[in-house]
């Protein structure tokens, strides 16, 4: 049976407009399913800032899971999106002795030495084997990491404005209903971490594509 030439050269046309969609299959990002790779939070907590969307990585300094994921969130953030706010939240766990190294953790922050001490702080833990939960251990390591001076670090440690933030801070993370570290929290209503992902080094393709709905939701650049 011979078709007529029109009918041909319409079925090739049809054929060929076909295969880009064929091709470009393979180039939608993949989607992740709420409940199996990222989860809401208790509570949706609004950002601090409406303009922009908040990733709030809960983490512990006692955790090496948290010591091991820094290296991921840092390469992270230098191509963090446009609109987002990335803040860090110390969680103690519901261990008190865990609450020193918390206030220290604010205290750097007021001093506005937080990287430096930060780091410093991971690494005697995890990297030297010290427990680091005592004001007379956290002071020494802040001097020498820091060059501040014990009154700049005594004055800020046994502040009040740093009371009210670890107070803060542990309820921030009840009301999120986070139960474990390293949890990256983003825009106060979905949570995600490296089980939920299947790796620690995969949860920031998660991160990526909240980020991307809450722009969307909030109508956000």
């Amino acid at each position: 049976m011979r078709f007529p030439r029109f009918l041909f050269g319409r079925s090739i046309l049809a054929l060929t407009a076909c295969l880009p969609l064929a091709c470009s299959a393979a180039d939608v990002p993949a989607r992740f399913i709420l409940g199996q790779h990222y989860k809401t939070t208790r509570a949706a907590l609004p950002p601090a800032d409406p303009a922009k969307v908040e990733v709030m990585e809960v983490f512990s300094y006692s955790c090496s899971h948290c010591f091991s994921f820094e290296p991921m969130v840092e390469k992270w953030l230098e191509k963090k999106p446009a609109g987002v706010e990335f803040i860090r939240q110390p969680w103690t766990l519901g261990q008190p002795a865990a609450l020193p190294r918390s206030k220290a953790f604010y205290a750097a922050q007021q001093l506005g030495v937080f990287e430096k001490f930060h780091k410093a702080l991971f690494g005697s833990i995890h990297g030297q084997g010290k427990i680091m939960a005592t004001e007379e251990d956290l002071r020494g390591l802040f001097l020498a990491s820091t060059g501040l001076s014990a009154e700049d670090f005594n004055g800020a440690y046994s502040g009040f404005a740093t009371d009210n933030r670890v107070r803060r801070g542990e309820n921030i993370v009840r009301e999120l209903g986070v139960t474990s570290v390293p949890t990256v929290v983003v825009d106060g209503r979905w949570y995600t971490n490296g089980t939920m992902a299947g790796s620690n080094d995969k949860v920031f393709a998660i991160v990526d594509f909240l980020v991307q709905q809450a722009k969307a939701d909030r109508k956000i650049k």
